[in-house]
């Protein structure tokens, strides 16, 4: 408990000043945010051995770091998929729901079925609910976005990572900033999805399993689960922009299908 009243007088603190300089109510509410969540932050029990500590993880190249997160989780990971009926190399699919912070791993199966793998507590993000709309906004993003292989970065500051591929063609209309926006390891982060050192591992093998055939693996931020209730308490500020998300978030409820999404006029619209 210690520890954590001093991480949180340090975000108090750092918002202060990011105040001081910028006079923003938004950035204290956004400083706020993340120093709450590094303080409540749930922990999700992994059946496998720890990471390296940090020096000894930052000495390792790329090569060396995969074989190491491999050797530690490939048997027992491979165990949990095929319990749920998956395995590694199936088209993966990620939802992250910033309200609850949560992210689901989804799998699909040999019969074409999309399965829920797990559900991670995310360890932190910064910002309120919305979109990020610009450089430095210290906004996690909102909408559709896709990995592909070479949006892998296993040579990470930040333990593991991969690149969700923001800004989008949708938020290139928008005319949107900012970039390098990752899931990745570590507890804390700007405009990022932190999820620890030892959950990104499972993550990262999962989606790089699933990205080495050639398939991207689709990722879509929506602020909270768009049921019709909850819709009803939107802040009004996203509400036109959140509507636009809400036909995919329903055909996947409904149908367990992963809507294809275009960008038309500045607008997404569902294949």
């Amino acid at each position: 408990m210690k520890l954590r009243t001093v991480i949180l007088a340090a975000a108090l603190m750092a918002g202060v000043l990011l105040v001081a300089r910028a006079d923003s109510f938004t950035a204290l509410h956004s400083w706020l945010s993340l120093a709450m969540q590094i303080i409540t932050r749930d922990h999700l029990p992994l059946p496998y051995p720890a990471p390296p500590e940090s020096e000894a993880w930052r000495s390792m190249g790329a090569a060396e770091r995969l074989a190491n997160v491999r050797a530690r989780l490939l048997p027992k990971l491979n165990e949990q998929l095929a319990a749920g009926k998956c395995q590694l190399g199936q088209s993966a699919f990620i939802r992250i729901f910033k309200e609850s912070r949560e992210l689901e791993l989804w799998l699909k199966g040999d019969s074409g079925e999309w399965r829920l793998f797990r559900t991670y507590p995310i360890a932190c993000f910064s910002g309120t609910l919305g979109p990020k709309t610009r450089e430095g906004d210290m906004q996690a993003p909102e909408g559709f976005y896709s990995v592909a292989q070479r949006q892998l970065n296993p040579a990470s500051s930040y333990h593991l990572a991969f690149n969700i591929g923001y800004p989008n063609a949708y938020d290139l209309a928008q005319q949107r900033t900012g970039s390098l926006i990752m899931v990745h390891g570590d507890v804390c982060s700007v405009g990022c999805f932190a999820m620890t050192d030892a959950v990104i591992e499972e993550i990262y093998l999962v989606v790089e399993a699933a990205v080495s055939g050639g398939r991207n693996v689709a990722v879509h931020c929506f602020p909270f689960r768009m049921t019709g209730e909850r819709m009803k308490q939107a802040d009004p500020t996203h509400l036109e922009f959140w509507l636009e998300l809400v036909p995919v978030y329903e055909v996947f409820e409904r149908e367990r299908r992963v809507q294809g999404v275009v960008v038309e006029g500045g607008k997404y619209l569902v294949r």
